[in-house]
C-alpha cells in the first residue's frame, strides 16, 4: 500500500510542482493564494498514479479524510501540458445510498437522487466500460441504474466510497497508460512516458435549494481577443452542462435581449465573477476561462484554464497583457507559437465550416482557396484574365507551369513531396497546395479528376484547397481573411529587437520582393534568377538562346534577355535597398525550359523557323537520363558560359542604375551546384572580367561580395578550400538533403509518412532538417569554411530557413542569417527571437515551466 504522503492538500504554501503534479494542480494552488473561493483539493502526484495503474493502492481512507465525514468528490485530470488531454472528469464520486440520505436533508430529495444517479451513470460508462445506452433510458431512477449495473456485471454497485475512488483513479491511470491516449500525446509534443497527475476535489454541487447551477466564464473574444464577457450558466447543473445545454434551459452572463441572464437575476455574484476575472488575469497573468458553481447562493470556483483562442486572438491577448505591464515583453514573444501565425498569413477554412472532403494529400502550402479547377498553364491564365478564380491541378509541376502557378490560386498535384516543385514556389507566392494527393486520378486529357470513392470532378467545377490540413473539399466553402494586425506587427517588431541571428527572403521577383518587404525580412538570401525568364517574351528567347547552334547565336539571343534581366534586377535593387540581395545565377536543366506539349512544341518550331519534328528532335537530344544530377547549375556556367556572363552583366549594370536613384547597392553573386574548387575559379574569374569590362564602359566603381551555394556534400567538405575564393557561403538544404539521403524530393512523398510512422525517420527531413547527417555536413562546411576566412558569412537558403527547430540548429553553428520564403519569414522572426530569449536560461530544471511566473498555457 502507498504512503499517504505521496497526497497533497493544496494550500497557498503547499508543495506543489507542476512537474510532479500537473499543471491544473499548480493553477489550482494559484487561484487559492489570489483568495478565490475553491472546494477542498487534494493533489496526488504522477509518480502515485503510475503505481496506481500498476495495481497497487494508497491509504484511500487517509485520503478522504480531507473531505469530511460526508465525503463527495470529484477527480481530475492534471497533465504537465494541458493541451496533452486526459481522462475526462468524473464528478459525485462518494454517492450511495447513506449518502444520498444524507443530501438528500440538505439539498432536497430529488437533487439528492439526480446526483446519485448522475454518478452511477458515469461510473458505469467511464470506469466499468459498460455501454452508455442502458443508462440513458428515459425515467432512469437509482434503483434501476442500479439493478441494471449488477445485471451487466453480475455484482452490485459499490457502496464503499473507499472502492468507488481507488476503481476511478485506477481507470484514469489506465486510461492514460493506454495506446492509444498516448500516441494521441505524443503527436502533440508530449514525451512517451509522460506522467499524469490527478486532482481530487470535494463537489460544489450546483444542484439543490436555493440559486445552484454551474456555469462558465471568460473575458475574451476567442476569435477575436478583444475585451468581451462571454459564458453561459445553467441553473440546477454541473460541470459544464451550460456549455452543451440547448437554449432553453441556460442562461446568458450578461444581459441580453435573447434571454434571461445572471447580471440580471444574481447581480452580486456577477459582479463577483467580474471582479475574480480581473483579478485572475492579473496574478494568473493570462486570459482564463473560469468553471465555477453555485450552492445555494454561494460562489465556487473550481477551476481556471486559459480562454480558448485563434492564432489571432492570441497575439492580440499577450500584446495587451504585455501593454498593461501585467508581462513582459519577452513573456508575450514566448508565448506565441511560431508555426501557428501561419493562420494569420493565409486565408483559411472557416472553423466550423462544413467539410466534403473529396481527397488528401501532404499540406505543402498553408492557407485556403476556392476555385474553378484548370489542368494546364493556359487555363489558368484564361480564367485569371476573366477575373475567374480557379485551382490549377497537374499530375506534377515543372517551370513550364510556373506562369500559370501565379494565375492561380491554389496548386493541387497528384505527385511530389513538401519541398517538391510545386511546393516550394506555392510557399514563395504565398499560395496553398496539396501536393502528393496519390488518391486522385488526375487526366489531364480529359481535364478530370477522380476520388477514390468514384466522385469525377472535371474543368470547371469549384473546390477549395486547404493546404494548411492537405484536404481538397468539395464546393466553396466559406473563408476567413487574413489578418495582418496591429498587435501581429508590434509583436514581431519586439521580436526583431531580441534575435540575433538575421532574417533574409527567399524572392525571385520584384513582386516576391514587394512581399518580403511586408514581412520586414532584412535582405533577399536567395534570388532563383531563372525564375524570371518565364514571362511569355523572355521564355521563347531563352528557348532560342538554348536551340542555339553556336556560342555566336547563343550570345545573340542572350543579348535579347539581357535588357529584361537587367530591369528585373534593377527593380529589385530600388525595392531593397540598403537591404542585401543575393542573386543566384542560372541552376536548372535546360530541358526544364522547352516545351512538353504538342501546342508548345508547334509554336517554338514557329519561332525558330523549323518543323515541328526538327523542334522535337532537338528537344529530344537535350534530354538527361538523370537531369538534376546533370546539365545543371556551375556546370551550365562553365560549359555555356554565355548565360553566367550574360547575367552578371545584367546585376552589375543594374546596379550601376540603382545606385544613380540612390539607392546603396552591393550584389551579392552565388553560384549553384558546385563540387569543387576549380568550378569557383573558373566562374569567378569570368564574373570578375564581366565586372571589369562593365566599370570601364560606364566609368563607375563596382563592388559585389561573391559566394557559393553549397548543396552537394563533397562541397560541404571541400568547404575550406572554396571558401579561399567565397565571401560566403549559403546552404541549400532542399538539395543536400535530398543528396545526402538520395531521396527525390519530389517522389518522396509517396514513402514518407510510412517512414515516418514506423520510425525510420523522426520526421521528413524534407521539412526538419536532419541535424545528424545533413546537420554534420553543415557543422563541417561552417568550421572548415571559417578557418580559412574567419569572417566568411554563413547562411541557410533552403526553405529549413524558416522552420524553427532548424533555426535552432543554425544558430548554433553561428550562421549569420537563415533565408525563406516571404511567407514564411515571420515564422522565422519569431522563432530567432525566442532562441535567443531562451538561450540565457539554458540548465535551469525549471526553464520550462516557471512555477511563479503564473502562466498557464493552453
Amino acid at each position: 500500500m502507498l504512503d499517504h504522503l505521496n497526497f497533497e492538500l493544496i494550500t497557498p504554501t503547499a508543495a506543489i510542482h507542476r512537474k510532479l503534479h500537473g499543471a491544473r494542480a499548480k493553477c489550482l494552488q494559484r487561484l487559492i493564494r489570489l483568495d478565490m473561493p475553491v472546494p477542498d483539493t487534494v493533489a496526488i502526484s504522477s509518480a502515485t498514479v503510475r503505481a496506481i495503474a500498476g495495481g497497487q493502492q494508497p491509504e484511500m481512507a487517509r485520503l478522504l479524510e480531507y473531505f469530511g465525514s460526508w465525503p463527495v468528490i470529484s477527480v481530475r485530470s492534471s497533465p504537465i501540458m494541458p493541451d496533452w488531454g486526459g481522462p475526462g472528469t468524473i464528478l459525485n464520486i462518494g454517492m450511495n445510498r447513506a449518502n444520498e440520505a444524507f443530501f438528500a436533508s440538505r439539498l432536497g430529495s430529488d437533487a439528492a437522487a439526480a446526483l446519485h444517479l448522475k454518478f452511477i451513470r458515469s461510473y458505469a460508462v467511464d470506469v466499468a466500460r459498460l455501454d452508455d445506452e442502458m443508462f440513458d433510458m428515459p425515467n432512469l431512477t437509482v434503483e434501476k441504474a442500479l439493478a441494471a449495473y449488477e445485471d451487466e456485471t453480475d455484482e452490485a454497485f459499490p457502496q464503499e466510497v473507499e472502492v468507488q475512488l481507488f476503481n476511478v483513479l485506477k481507470s484514469m491511470a489506465r486510461a492514460w497508460e493506454g495506446t492509444s491516449a498516448r500516441l494521441l500525446r505524443m503527436s502533440k509534443g508530449a514525451p512517451e512516458n509522460a506522467g499524469l497527475g490527478l486532482v481530487v476535489q470535494r463537489m460544489a454541487f450546483g444542484m439543490g435549494k436555493g440559486e445552484s447551477g454551474s456555469g462558465v466564464i471568460q473575458f475574451i473574444n476567442s476569435d477575436t481577443g478583444d475585451a468581451q464577457e462571454v459564458g453561459r450558466y445553467k441553473r440546477q447543473s454541473q460541470g459544464r452542462d451550460a456549455l452543451s445545454g440547448g437554449q432553453d434551459d441556460t442562461m446568458y452572463l450578461t444581459q441580453d435581449e435573447r434571454g434571461p441572464s445572471l447580471e440580471e437575476s444574481q447581480p452580486e455574484i456577477y459582479t463577483e465573477l467580474r471582479r475574480l476575472g480581473r483579478v485572475g488575469r492579473t496574478g494568473l497573468r493570462e486570459e482564463m476561462q473560469i468553471e465555477f458553481t453555485l450552492e445555494g447562493g454561494n460562489l465556487y470556483i473550481l477551476d481556471a484554464v486559459s480562454a480558448p483562442r485563434t492564432a489571432r486572438a492570441e497575439v492580440a491577448i499577450v500584446t495587451k497583457l504585455a501593454h498593461d505591464e501585467i508581462i513582459s515583453r519577452e513573456d508575450a514573444v514566448l508565448r506565441i507559437e511560431p508555426r501557428a501565425i501561419s493562420e494569420l498569413l493565409h486565408q483559411q477554412v472557416a472553423p466550423k465550416a462544413k467539410r466534403d472532403v473529396l481527397a488528401a494529400g501532404i499540406a505543402a502550402s498553408p492557407g485556403a482557396a476556392t476555385g474553378k479547377l484548370v489542368f494546364d498553364s493556359f487555363a489558368a491564365q484564361t480564367s485569371a484574365a476573366q477575373g475567374e478564380a480557379c485551382i490549377l491541378v497537374r499530375r506534377e509541376t515543372s517551370p513550364e507551369d510556373v506562369r500559370g502557378m501565379h494565375a492561380a490560386k491554389g496548386i493541387l498535384t497528384e505527385r511530389g513531396g513538401a519541398n517538391g516543385h510545386a511546393a516550394v514556389i506555392a510557399r514563395g507566392l504565398g499560395l496553398p497546395c496539396v501536393a502528393g494527393a496519390t488518391d486522385l486520378d488526375i487526366n489531364s486529357k480529359a481535364r478530370t479528376v477522380t476520388a477514390a470513392d468514384g466522385r469525377v470532378l472535371a474543368e470547371g467545377d469549384v473546390v477549395t484547397l486547404d493546404g494548411t490540413r492537405g484536404q481538397i473539399l468539395v464546393g466553396s466553402v466559406p473563408l476567413i481573411e487574413a489578418g495582418l494586425s496591429a498587435a501581429f506587427r508590434e509583436l514581431l517588431e519586439w521580436a526583431d529587437e531580441m534575435r540575433d541571428i538575421g532574417v533574409r527572403a527567399n524572392a525571385d521577383t520584384p513582386e516576391d520582393a514587394k512581399a518580403s518587404m511586408l514581412f520586414n525580412a532584412e535582405g533577399i538570401g536567395l534570388c532563383r534568377t531563372e525564375h524570371m525568364f518565364f514571362g511569355e517574351d523572355r521564355l521563347t528567347v531563352l528557348r532560342e538562346a538554348i536551340f542555339a547552334e553556336d556560342a555566336e547565336d547563343r550570345a545573340a539571343a542572350l543579348t535579347r534577355l539581357l535588357p529584361m534581366q537587367r530591369a528585373d534586377f534593377r527593380d529589385m535593387f530600388l525595392i531593397m535597398a540598403p537591404r542585401p540581395v543575393c542573386l543566384r545565377l542560372f541552376d536548372p536543366p535546360l530541358h526544364e525550359f522547352l516545351p512538353t506539349t504538342r501546342a508548345g512544341i508547334v509554336e517554338l518550331a514557329d519561332a525558330m523557323d523549323m518543323s515541328a519534328r526538327e523542334a522535337q528532335a532537338r528537344i529530344d537530344d537535350l534530354g538527361e537520363v538523370n537531369p538534376m544530377l546533370g546539365m545543371r547549375g556551375v556546370r551550365l556556367g562553365i560549359t555555356v558560359p554565355e548565360i553566367y556572363e550574360m547575367q552578371a552583366r545584367a546585376i552589375f549594370e543594374a546596379a550601376i542604375e540603382a545606385s544613380k536613384e540612390g539607392a546603396v547597392v552591393t550584389p551579392e553573386i552565388m553560384i549553384p551546384l558546385v563540387s569543387a574548387k576549380r568550378e569557383v575559379e573558373i566562374v569567378k574569374s569570368r564574373i570578375d572580367a564581366v565586372a571589369a569590362d562593365v566599370m570601364s564602359e560606364t566609368g563607375q566603381k563596382l563592388e559585389y561580395r561573391f559566394g557559393v551555394m553549397v548543396e552537394t556534400p563533397r562541397a560541404a567538405l571541400r568547404a575550406g578550400d572554396i571558401a579561399t575564393h567565397a565571401s560566403f557561403l549559403s546552404f541549400g538544404t532542399n538539395d543536400m538533403t535530398q543528396m545526402t539521403y538520395g531521396l527525390s524530393r519530389d517522389d518522396a512523398g509517396r514513402f514518407m509518412s510510412e517512414y515516418v510512422n514506423q520510425g525510420v525517420f523522426a520526421e521528413d527531413p524534407f521539412l526538419a532538417l536532419d541535424q545528424d547527417g545533413v546537420g554534420e555536413l553543415l557543422a563541417i562546411a561552417s568550421e572548415r569554411g571559417r578557418q580559412v576566412r574567419s569572417k566568411l558569412t554563413l547562411s541557410v537558403c533552403g526553405e529549413h530557413g524558416g522552420d524553427p527547430e532548424s533555426i535552432a540548429f543554425c544558430r548554433s553553428l553561428g550562421m549569420d542569417y537563415v533565408s525563406c520564403s516571404p511567407f514564411r519569414v515571420p515564422v522565422a522572426r519569431l522563432a530567432a527571437a525566442q532562441l535567443a530569449i531562451r538561450e540565457p536560461l539554458e540548465g535551469d530544471d525549471d526553464l520550462e515551466f516557471p512555477e511563479e511566473a503564473g502562466f498557464v498555457p493552453q
